[in-house]
């Protein structure tokens, strides 16, 4: 008898349709409110996405999942109400949550400490704590869509559980060691991840949109040249990338597209034409996807009530050439221009690594590129190179064209040359491991009709430890931003366009999830952290530790 081994995962959600994705243990039919799919499979694993069509707007609707007519969700012995879907309705109020990093702990000591008390610290997971509020509130004040803006899982930081897992099945003596080696040991990953109780039922129920960054993969991934040169001469690479873009396609990009974008999408084509075993053709298609950038789009774009959400790949599809760097090849940035333009109260720009980062910040990063692209000789290349994989120097402030283009096209959006201009335009992030609101502001004489902003939220769990802190703190403050300024000026950097500025007494660097409220045109932000003491009032009973606390709110619009 088939069982669930991860799910029921609710994904793409419109005003009448939804999809619900799952893992089971053996080939079944799955069903989901009337609708069903059979389940493909790939290195043993059994997959399916259910297209339910047929839903009135703006409703909550409870699912149960069956396999082969047999119940498997809900569980008979669960604590949690009842899963949802909860479709859309136009221009109907939405509330989205958002942020980035979540690596897989226990959670109890070591793990739930600080890192400065322990270096296992991870402090209290933020998703935890929003699934446990979830449950005791109505639905009604449920969120609608849950933004995953990358690191999702984490191949180089994998939990004790996993870690005892990997031992049992090779010598980890030998590279990559303790850290994650094909497509099993991601399946591994992905089921610590989502299979925990809580979180686990909070991806039931509210929709998922999701982008993958570096941990996804391994730390640094995609910096440079110089670093793919060096990490595809190991010897187990390739099994590592193959099982990372295998596993991302399955797990976390499937779930992005819509049910036309599904049909229309060539692979998922192949695999459910060969559905006892697609194992070959997913596998070939994630080793090119590591060799080659054209012909490969993980960025999607997705209708949220009012809002337009555009997910920018600012990872996988990076063009690394020195001297003609790019977040994103021309197709691609064609593509994102395409979905910039249209007619909607809200622009959401989602990229796991901020646009704009601390003015000091980005200034380091525009003046390390200029090193590493030889403006201070063959010395200041390697010194640049060195820095750039050391520091994390990678974001857009260090793909410099990349940089300007995007913000001219923000400015194309916000002066309403791209269509009516909506009343925000927001660049998500996660990534930096602290959180931050920036308003932006154009050259005099722009005529903006926009707000626009970046927001970042970052970590869902795993936060930075003092010294860390400090160093970000630092780069922050007015000193950081003349040292970067400087350096940037020495280096023939050109102030940006665009000119920002953090609105709070930011960065917060907690466990935290942020929350953008939409109705029509008016849009708020708010930013919860979890409690790493036990201060505060709390209901009787409840664990100070296990609950959110507002950090702040503010509009945007």
């Amino acid at each position: 008898m088939p069982s669930l081994v991860l799910g029921p995962m609710l994904r793409y959600v419109g005003d009448r349709d939804a999809t619900i994705w799952v893992e089971t243990s053996a080939p079944c039919e799955v069903s989901v409110l009337g609708c069903s799919a059979p389940t493909f499979a790939v290195a043993g694993h059994h997959y399916a996405l259910v297209h339910c069509a047929g839903l009135e707007p703006g409703t909550s609707t409870p699912y149960e999942v069956t396999l082969d007519g047999e119940v498997a969700w809900p569980q008979a012995d669960s604590e949690f109400p009842a899963s949802v879907v909860r479709t859309t309705n136009g221009a109907a109020s939405v509330k989205l949550i958002f942020g980035s990093c979540r690596v897989s702990a226990p959670h109890e000591e070591p793990y739930s400490l600080r890192k400065d008390e322990d270096e296992a610290g991870r402090e209290v997971d933020a998703l935890r704590n929003l699934a446990m509020r979830m449950r005791d509130s109505p639905v009604e004040d449920w969120p609608h869509t849950l933004i995953m803006l990358g690191d999702q899982v984490y191949a180089d930081e994998v939990s004790p559980k996993t870690r005892e897992d990997i031992k049992a099945r090779r010598d980890t003596s030998l590279p990559p060691y303790e850290t994650i080696a094909d497509f099993e040991e991601y399946t591994m990953l992905y089921r610590e991840a989502w299979g925990e109780p809580y979180m686990r039922w909070l991806l039931s129920t509210v929709a998922t949109a999701m982008i993958f960054d570096d941990h996804d993969v391994h730390d640094d991934w995609n910096t440079s040249i110089e670093w793919i040169t060096e990490i595809r001469a190991t010897g187990w690479w390739d099994r590592r990338i193959v099982g990372g873009f295998s596993t991302y396609w399955l797990y976390q990009h499937l779930g992005n597209l819509s049910p036309d974008e599904l049909d229309a999408n060539e692979l998922y084509c192949r695999v459910r034409e060969d559905a006892a075993d697609a194992t070959q053709v997913v596998f070939d298609f994630a080793f090119c996807s590591d060799r080659q950038v054209e012909g490969v789009r993980w960025s999607f774009a997705r209708d949220i009530g009012s809002a337009r959400l555009v997910m920018v790949d600012s990872r996988a599809g990076r063009v690394l050439d020195p001297g003609r760097r790019s977040m994103v090849d021309d197709d691609e940035f064609a593509w994102i221009e395409e979905q910039v333009s249209g007619d909607f109260d809200h622009l959401l720009i989602g990229t796991s690594l901020p646009l704009l980062l601390a003015p000091g910040m980005h200034y380091l990063e525009a003046w390390n590129e200029r090193l590493c692209d030889g403006k201070w000789g063959p010395v200041g290349t390697r010194v640049g190179e060195k820095l750039r994989q050391g520091l994390d120097m990678e974001h857009w402030a260090a793909f410099g064209d990349s940089f300007d283009r995007m913000c001219a096209l923000i400015e194309e959006v916000a002066t309403g040359r791209r269509g009516r201009a909506p009343a925000t335009v927001v660049t998500l992030s996660g990534d930096v491991h602290h959180a931050y609101l920036a308003e932006v502001g154009f050259p005099t004489g722009t005529r903006a009709q926009s707000n626009v902003w970046q927001a970042t939220c970052s970590p869902f769990r795993n936060p930075l430890d003092s010294h860390e802190q400090r160093m970000i703190r630092f780069a922050t403050s007015k000193a950081g931003t003349l040292v970067g300024r400087t350096l940037a000026k020495t280096a023939g950097v050109p102030d940006p366009r665009l000119r920002w500025r953090f609105v709070h007494d930011a960065p917060w660097f907690n466990n935290q999830v942020a929350t953008l409220e939409i109705d029509g045109r008016v849009a708020r932000m708010r930013l919860e952290k979890t409690l790493d003491d036990a201060s505060g009032a709390v209901a009787p009973g409840q664990d100070p530790k296990l609950r959110l606390e507002p950090v702040f709110e503010h509009a945007l619009a």
